[in-house]
């Protein structure tokens, strides 16, 4: 198995909240940062810490974060603001999503809320959007079936 795996080709997908759930590909899709995960620690450092060290405890698991580019269609409706990306920056219940790398048989599942929607039109370039998620829950790394 090789030391690194290219990125390209890499899908990220949105349900439709139906039982059973169907995942769509987002169109377009450029490149995705994320998910990212992290720790909180409190500083429990005292008078009596050995040698005058400081110490931490871990507290909460923050689940981050996924933004990306694409190339911004509204009518596709991945894009589009019923019921895509566009519309479920109002949604107060959050949507589930899937980042699968083929590469690598893997794939993140996690809840998120769309928190942001930004279209672009730059002079020299295409009609694009940027698009940030913050996650709710753990994310968890599955094998692709």
């Amino acid at each position: 198995m090789p030391a690194a795996f290219a990125g390209y080709g890499t899908l990220l997908q949105m349900g439709d909240g139906a039982t059973p759930e169907v995942f769509t590909t987002i169109a377009g899709v450029k490149d995705i940062s994320g998910p990212s995960t992290s720790r909180d620690l409190e500083d429990v450092t005292s008078h009596s810490s050995p040698d005058g060290y400081e110490e931490h405890v871990p507290t909460i698991k923050r689940s981050g974060e996924v933004s990306f580019d694409l190339n911004w269609n509204p009518s596709d409706p991945t894009h589009d603001d019923v019921p895509g990306l566009g519309a479920r920056t109002q949604d107060d219940d959050p949507s589930n999503f899937r980042l699968v790398y083929p590469r690598l048989a893997k794939r993140w599942k996690f809840a998120a809320y769309v928190t942001g929607f930004e279209t672009s039109a730059p002079v020299g370039g295409i009609i694009g959007a940027s698009v940030s998620m913050k996650i709710t829950g753990k994310p968890v790394l599955q094998d692709v079936p």
